[in-house]
């Protein structure tokens, strides 16, 4: 028995739509009876719904409708004496009569693409070069492309006066310049560029002016100098007197700006030459500051060049100043910044105080930066003013604000103490900085004995030969000059040899310092006494 189909599946909708478009079905035939002969009826009795099926049900399904038709002729012989195979197959092929078929939509259209839109117009259309025979412009990219892209520019031109425009280029052109040629000498033309994509072409840029098609021979350059290349600052009242050199053939056109506008003839004078422009004016105040922009010109093309004209004065005072604070002696002064300024930056300020007794100003603080400060070291007793100057690069103002209050120094409450100090004790038993030496010396020959002592109150010296003093014999000559003492032994002979001793001694102590001295004889030998 062949196997059964799998029914399709379908959504709701489809289903109730085949629902309505499908005839009614036709009762199944009845089986026949056990004992009647089966023939060939039945299948063509079931090839009869097949075939009664809705043309639209695909080809796949009917193939197993005719395979279970010629099933139950090809098992007849075997079914005679059993009709249940053939019920069997007749319940098979009702199913297949009452499949669904599914109905194919047909495709929708793809929606159509939004129109595109043209570019937005080139910018900064201008002239790069010109001769005698030819001429190139050059321009940027417009702002807005757009989805579609930019296919191209094309350049056309026209002759002064005329409305016709002659398009320079056969081809779009990608690049943002273009040599016009084979243009004819002495011809004023105007030039515009028009940006092209699949849109259709743009707005239009033009020239500002017609471009006369002749050789320039030097275009035009300034050469403006290095110092007016910054900030150039003078004082209010000074002469200005600038020179700027500029280059170019046939002579340039010169043109002066302040701030955007034309120069203001009242105020200053503009001499030009072949090679230079002055610009002058006579005193200065401050409303000649600004920026000044120097422009030559050679037919299409031309060089511009700025310079920024700052006059200055001194500022003005500050706008107020106060007294904040008095403590020990101290005062405490706060200030806020001049309304005038000089125009220029404020670079700092000078602060002064006066005694009240003398009214004389004294300079505290000079080049300070802060808008406030404390004075310290004033006097006590005293009373103080003060007041302030501005200061910018010109110099001090002339005007000064000073504080309405005064500042007092008080002498409550203070009262000088001086230091206790112990008296130091300069006493000191007599001590030797330098010992004596032992000596030996030659009969007949004065010898000296030196040595150092220190002490306060000043120690008295003696000098000893074996432990007895010396005292006034003319043989020895004593002296002690800043604590050096010495003892000098006139022409001695063998029984001067001994110890020598020097003590020294004053109300803390007494000490001593002792020396060797050996004198010794002359031996002569007895071949000199011979010849004496």
């Amino acid at each position: 028995m062949p196997a059964k189909p799998a029914p399709i599946k379908k959504s709701p909708e489809k289903k109730a739509a085949e629902k309505a478009a499908e005839p009614a079905a036709e009762p199944a035939p009845e089986a026949p009876p056990a004992d009647a002969p089966v023939e060939a009826a039945p299948a063509e009795a079931e090839a009869a719904p097949a075939e009664a099926a809705p043309a639209e049900a695909a080809p796949a399904e009917a193939a197993p409708a005719e395979a279970d038709a010629a099933a139950p002729a090809e098992a007849a012989p075997a079914a005679e004496g059993d009709a249940a195979p053939a019920e069997a197959a007749a319940g098979e092929a009702a199913p297949v009569e009452a499949a669904p078929v599914e109905v194919e939509e047909p495709p929708k259209a793809p929606t159509p693409p939004p129109p595109a839109v043209p570019t937005s117009a080139p910018l900064s259309l201008v002239v790069e070069d010109v001769n005698n025979i030819s001429l190139t412009v050059k321009w940027r990219a417009p702002e807005n492309i757009g989805d579609s892209g930019l296919d191209g520019y094309t350049v056309e031109y026209s002759k002064e006066g005329s409305t016709d425009w002659v398009v320079a280029n056969s081809e779009l052109t990608t690049a943002n310049r273009l040599c016009i040629k084979d243009l004819t000498l002495g011809d004023r033309l105007n030039v515009r560029v028009v940006a092209v994509n699949a849109g259709g072409p743009s707005e239009a840029c033009a020239l500002d002016e017609s471009v006369p098609i002749r050789e320039v021979v030097d275009r035009p350059k300034i050469r403006l100098p290095r110092s007016l290349r910054t900030r150039h600052v003078r004082t209010v009242g000074a002469k200005i007197n600038l020179v700027i050199p500029f280059n170019g053939k046939p002579k340039p056109v010169v043109t002066w700006l302040k701030d955007g506008e034309p120069l203001d003839s009242k105020r200053a004078n503009i001499r030009n030459s072949d090679k230079d422009s002055i610009l002058f004016i006579r005193t200065s105040n401050r409303a000649d500051s600004g920026v000044y922009e120097m422009t030559v010109k050679v037919d299409s093309f031309e060089d511009k060049a700025s310079l920024i004209l700052q006059i200055v004065e001194k500022p003005g005072p500050p706008a107020s100043v106060k007294l904040v604070d008095t403590w020990g002696f101290n005062a405490a002064v706060e200030w806020t910044a001049p309304k005038d300024s000089g125009n220029t930056e404020i670079t700092g300020y000078t602060i002064q105080k006066a005694d009240k007794k003398t009214g004389d100003w004294f300079t505290v603080m000079e080049h300070y930066h802060r808008l406030n400060a404390t004075i310290s070291d004033l006097i006590m007793g005293n009373a103080y003013t003060f007041r302030v100057y501005s200061e910018n690069k010109v110099g001090i103002s002339e005007e000064c604000v000073e504080t309405a209050d005064i500042a007092t120094i008080q002498k409550i409450g203070i009262v000088y103490r001086p230091l206790e100090y112990k008296e130091h004790d300069f006493n000191e038993a007599p001590k030797f900085t330098a010992p004596l030496n032992d000596r030996a010396t030659t009969v007949g020959y004065s010898t000296k004995l030196l040595c150092a002592v220190r002490g306060s109150p000043k120690p008295k010296v003696e000098w000893l030969k074996n432990q007895m003093v010396i005292g006034d014999d003319p043989k020895y000559r004593q002296i002690s000059n800043q604590g050096v003492c010495s003892l000098e032994i006139r022409k001695p002979c063998t029984y001067d040899g001994g110890v020598y001793t020097c003590r020294a001694k004053n109300e803390q102590g007494t000490a001593t310092v002792s020396c060797k001295l050996e004198v010794k004889q002359v031996i002569v030998a007895e071949a000199d006494k011979e010849k004496e």
